[in-house]
């Protein structure tokens, strides 16, 4: 049972006596510390993510950290409406093989859902888990199939809301924009997204600079850029690569350029920023758009507090890290659905009905209030079941992501109108 754990595996429990029996309850076999009786089941979900080391692969350890964390956190208030959760984590691996491995294994653990995962391949998983009945709830986003499936609870509306709201960001204060973005099937998708924004402030559509993933070099695409922008814009949605596409525009810049730079959360992140100079790397001043609040602000005190208490030094678990704060949010979701039911047993099929009835989840001011009726998704084919469309802007100052404009903007038009 390679790349699975539990986050803590019940121990055995033997029929005692008088004493002894009461000694093993008092232990916690059976009985959730604070819940009276522990008369309701355990609800066993699963997060994944691929832990995995090289140039070119992705690594979200934190994700099912932070989910373990969170187990640890909320059994020791006695559990989510008297239930222990039980956390099992798997290895994605970050390929296809993995993600179907890991989606059989919840299927053949017979979990409740799979909460706050992170996977690039969502019909290798979404077809396991659909053929069981099972929830997805808060994924990443990295797949455009999470947006089209009738299991799929997403928690924000992954990469094209991001790049739809970073051209309504970069319209602000753009006359031209150059976009440069992988040449795959994702990125195709990408010009329509930026330049609907855009197109809604009378501004020219952007020019689009297609790229290889995995390049160790980006001095064409940049002096391609560099020389569209002008004093304009350039922005990069290369995952991974845009440090290594900077690299390469910096290096071409001509000194006094006022061509400012911009990507999106999930390219660029807190973590990238402080391995490149803090104050002094070259993404100060950046525009960036995100899903979430900046990681400073302080509805995210309370995740803070429990990644402080409860991960026991993981360093795995980065508050700033957009995986860790999307798990984070899942798990509030989660909670919020299984203290609705306020049922004795959590089964998948009893949670996909309660989601689909509308049960309303506050996140406490980190996304909009979510629910996943009919009527609170986008609609669009793409999109389908996209019920957050709404993205924050933030920009880089003195090496840290901060805010540029406070609340959210609504970037839903965009999604729908995006060719």
């Amino acid at each position: 049972m390679t790349g699975w754990r539990r986050s803590s595996s019940p121990r055995p429990c033997t029929v005692l006596t008088s004493v002894a029996a009461g000694a093993l309850l008092m232990s916690g076999c059976g009985v959730i510390p604070g819940v009276p009786g522990g008369s309701r089941e355990p609800v066993t979900v699963m997060t994944w993510a691929p832990d995995t080391t090289g140039a070119d692969s992705v690594n979200m350890a934190g994700m099912p950290a932070m989910a373990r964390t969170y187990a640890r956190w909320i059994n020791e208030k006695g559990g989510i409406d008297g239930h222990e959760l039980r956390v099992l984590t798997c290895n994605e691996q970050d390929t296809a093989a993995g993600a179907s491995k890991c989606a059989r294994r919840a299927a053949d653990e017979d979990v409740a859902a799979v909460v706050g995962s992170y996977s690039r391949y969502g019909r290798a998983f979404l077809a396991p888990l659909e053929a069981a009945g099972i929830p997805y709830i808060g994924g990443y986003g990295a797949s455009a199939d999470e947006f089209t499936s009738y299991l799929s609870y997403p928690v924000n509306g992954g990469q094209p809301a991001l790049v739809a709201g970073n051209g309504e960001q970069l319209a602000a204060g753009c006359e031209r924009v150059s976009l440069v973005r992988p040449d795959t099937l994702v990125g195709d998708t990408m010009p329509g997204l930026l330049d609907a924004s855009l197109g809604r402030s009378d501004r020219a559509a952007s020019y689009d600079i297609s790229a290889a993933e995995g390049a160790t070099s980006y001095d064409a695409e940049a002096a391609k850029a560099l020389a569209h922008a002008g004093g304009g814009c350039v922005t990069a949605v290369l995952g991974k690569g845009t440090e290594t596409f900077f690299d390469s525009f910096r290096r071409l810049e001509p000194e006094g350029s006022e061509v400012r730079i911009s990507s999106v959360l999930g390219s660029v992140g807190q973590g990238l920023i402080d391995r490149t100079g803090g104050p002094h790397s070259p993404f100060e001043g950046a525009l960036v758009t995100g899903w979430y609040p900046e990681s400073g602000d302080a509805r995210w005190n309370e995740m803070r507090e429990v990644i402080r208490r409860y991960a026991f030094g993981d360093n795995r678990i980065d508050p700033a890290d957009t995986g860790v704060q999307t798990t984070w949010i899942a798990y509030t979701v989660l909670k919020a659905v299984v203290e609705a039911m306020d049922a004795p047993d959590i089964t998948a099929g009893a949670m996909s009905v309660s989601l689909n009835r509308g049960t309303e989840v506050d996140t406490g001011g980190l996304t909009p209030v979510l629910r996943w009726r009919f009527q609170d998704m986008v609609g669009t084919a793409p999109y389908a079941r996209i019920v957050n469309g709404r993205v924050t802007f933030q920009v880089v100052r003195n090496g840290r992501l901060t805010a540029e404009r406070k609340g959210f903007v609504d970037v839903r038009d965009a999604l729908v109108n995006a060719p």
